[in-house]
């Protein structure tokens, strides 16, 4: 197969797995490659996501490793089978790869979680939101790009607004939906489309309020995305470098505990609507 100039975080992760289930198998890279005519420099390829793998190889390899989870084997076929050419494709070589990778991260989605303080979760936010939220970085975006940035972040909705939408559970602290991004009339509108969605029986919206005691959970923003297996899940979380995504079983073990340590002491949902409906008639 062509090599890839860009591999998609998709293809990087079929490379990683199939690395992890070779490190797992005991083996080096040159005798894995030998077991299937190759050698190692192509399995180097194969495992950065630089070259594509075909479902026979990864049937292949994953029968010498002695992977015996055949729902992985098979996740992983269609992670090397899928030619999916979905709609974030008008924005490649118009925006930056992370943002066609989340869209990808996105439409493979099973479920989505998000924990946020200082900004509401970019599937519930509303243009208006957005491009203030856009406007404001620092450098400012590429001339022409600010206004690509607040399409393809509502198109990305899809994952919860569209035919088939995924569970998605969102937890956002009082200071991300006080913090007016725009003027009165925007964080009014943004308060109100989050009570909208909330209402949605695959969308649950938990609040956690300022006096809420003895919390220390500030550090805890993430997005959570549920893979078509456990293995495959991926965390997301901004650094100062970029996004980064998580795929390693101690980090997703890690991510999983602390959502639920948040979860645990947020609002339930009906009181979340209620303490929402509150904040928007402050406005």
């Amino acid at each position: 197969m062509p090599r890839r100039r860009q591999p998609t975080a998709r293809q990087e992760r079929l490379g990683i797995e199939l690395r992890k289930l070779r490190e797992a198998a005991g083996l080096k890279a040159r005798e894995a490659a030998a077991l299937v005519g190759s050698d190692s420099a192509q399995m180097s390829q194969m495992e950065s996501g630089i070259a594509g793998v075909s479902e026979e190889r990864v049937r292949r390899l994953a029968a010498h490793y002695a992977c015996t989870d055949d729902e992985l084997i098979e996740a992983l076929v269609a992670m090397a089978t899928d030619r999916t050419r979905g709609w974030w494709e008008k924005y490649r070589g118009l925006l930056p790869m992370p943002f066609l990778d989340l869209a990808e991260l996105d439409y493979h989605a099973t479920y989505r979680y998000n924990v946020e303080f200082l900004y509401v979760p970019g599937l519930l936010q509303t243009e208006d939101y957005a491009r203030a939220i856009f406007s404001y970085r620092v450098p400012e975006p590429p001339y022409g790009e600010l206004e690509l940035r607040v399409r393809h972040r509502m198109d990305r909705k899809v994952v919860i607004e569209g035919p088939n939408p995924v569970p998605y559970e969102a937890v956002i602290h009082e200071s991300a939906l006080r913090i007016r991004v725009g003027d009165r009339a925007a964080s009014r509108a943004q308060l109100a489309r989050i009570l909208e969605l909330s209402e949605a029986c695959h969308i649950t919206v938990r609040v956690i309020p300022f006096d809420l005691d003895g919390f220390a959970g500030a550090a805890s923003a993430m997005m959570y995305v549920g893979g078509a297996v456990p293995k495959l899940d991926t965390a997301v979380r901004d650094t100062p470098h970029g996004t980064a995504f998580m795929d390693s079983e101690a980090q997703l073990g890690a991510l999983q505990t602390l959502f639920r340590k948040v979860e645990a002491v947020s609002l339930d949902p009906q009181r979340s609507r209620d303490f929402i409906h509150r904040l928007a008639k402050e406005l």
